[in-house]
């Protein structure tokens, strides 16, 4: 009679769950694929917008370099553009980080033409800055106007907003599985948001293909030869991580003194004019326009020669000056930039072959400054392939544990159990 209850129990379960939760579910997962296609086709189409946009402001900038000169008066148009009418989303991608920590307010929708607008304006004239921070706000402001429109609760509203992120990184590089890990794992170091992971990856696949969809392109990058692991390579791999660690370091470390010391100007749009003379002046001495935009040609190059010591420098100093006096943009592109052409340069002194450095490099330097390794494994396995994927491991996790705490993202949290043990054997959480 005990077995029969049971029996009788056990299929009663099972009857309520096909009948009422699997419903439920089945209702939940529609509900975040429409929202998901939604977001990915919005955010895609924004980013191939924004791209070809940027490929014709650095086209023209290259054809008339007489422009550059007038970097200064761009800026000052920038700062006022924002403070007169952007004050509620001057933070950018923190203000999102933000959100995704603490919901108050949904993002104003402004953030998406003031952000798409003012990274063109830089990269027209001159200023050394990426792309990735202006397809993340896009996509973010995109997606939380659907918070508005559906009355989302606090839960569903974080999930919205980790998909209009993935979708805008997914999109604008071309890489949707790292663009899913960077949404998830961005606004909370040591902490992902499981129930998100579906409609994270169904944004950031339906985004780069939408993207993909209207023609444009992303950038493929050139490694030719990874040699079989072994101890010496493994020693060589941790190593390089190291610096690679204490590159994204200073990137950081600069940037946020750069901000600080502008940041004294009490009148903010005097911050990037001043910003933008001293621009002007170092390009002019420099000579060339190799450290202006995004200097995807410098990247191609580091993979197939070697780069001199100075090339990383200079780009470092010269993005953490634009971004860090008031100029619009992202830091990733910038961060390749500096990863490839240490990792390049880095092949002086450490037996591997140069294109495998750089492109260690390439998602090291920017695992340890925006403190995302694994969105950026996924995106090493994406862009080089997984024959790579070992080295990119090493570097990345390194890198992530020589940088420190203090990544580009001031908002990050700081979840439980990261890094090494420090102070009394204790972790940080």
């Amino acid at each position: 009679m005990p077995v029969k209850n049971l029996i009788d129990g056990f299929l009663l379960s099972v009857n309520r769950f096909i009948k009422q939760d699997f419903n439920l579910m089945f209702l939940d997962i529609a509900r975040w694929i429409f929202f998901s296609a939604v977001i990915g086709i919005t955010a895609g189409s924004a980013s191939a917008l924004f791209l070809e946009t940027l490929n014709w402001a650095t086209n023209f900038r290259e054809q008339h370099l007489w422009i550059i000169a007038f970097l200064p008066l761009a800026g000052l148009l920038i700062g006022f553009t924002y403070h007169y009418w952007g004050k509620e989303v001057v933070k950018g991608n923190n203000l999102l980080i933000e959100e995704l920590q603490s919901p108050k307010k949904v993002i104003p929708l402004i953030m998406a033409p003031l952000i798409f607008a003012g990274t063109i304006v830089t990269h027209l004239f001159g200023g050394s800055a990426g792309r990735e921070g202006t397809a993340v706000q896009i996509g973010g402001a995109f997606a939380d106007q659907l918070t508005r429109l559906f009355k989302l609760k606090t839960g569903d509203r974080k999930i919205i907003l980790i998909c209009g992120i993935s979708a805008g990184f997914a999109s604008v590089f071309g890489t949707p599985l790292a663009g899913a890990i960077f949404g998830l794992e961005v606004f909370v170091l040591g902490g992902l948001m499981y129930r998100a992971i579906l409609p994270s990856f169904i944004t950031a696949i339906i985004a780069n293909y939408a993207c993909k969809a209207w023609g444009v392109g992303h950038t493929h990058y050139l490694m030719t030869s990874v040699p079989e692991m072994n101890f010496t390579n493994v020693m060589i791999s941790l190593g390089s991580g190291i610096i690679f660690g204490l590159a994204a370091r200073s990137f950081s470390t600069l940037n946020h003194m750069v901000s600080q010391l502008f940041g004294k100007i009490k009148y903010p749009p005097l911050r990037p004019f001043i910003g933008g003379a001293l621009l002007v002046v170092i390009i002019f001495l420099i000579g060339n326009t190799r450290y202006t935009g995004l200097g995807i040609p410098v990247i191609s190059e580091s993979f197939t020669q070697q780069e001199p010591y100075y090339t990383f420098a200079i780009k470092l100093f010269l993005t953490a000056l634009t971004l860090g006096c008031g100029f619009k943009g992202g830091e990733v592109t910038p961060l390749f930039f500096i990863g490839a052409t240490l990792g390049s340069f880095l092949s002086l002194f450490m037996p591997l072959p140069v294109g495998l450095l750089a492109g260690m490099g390439f998602v090291a330097v920017f695992s340890g400054a925006a403190n995302t390794p694994l969105a950026c494994i996924f995106m090493g396995a994406e862009l080089f392939g997984l024959h790579s994927a070992v080295y990119i491991v090493f570097a990345c996790i390194t890198a992530y544990f020589f940088s420190g705490h203090a990544g580009i993202y001031k908002s990050q949290a700081i979840g439980r159990f990261q890094r090494f043990p420090i102070k009394k054997h204790q972790f940080l959480g």
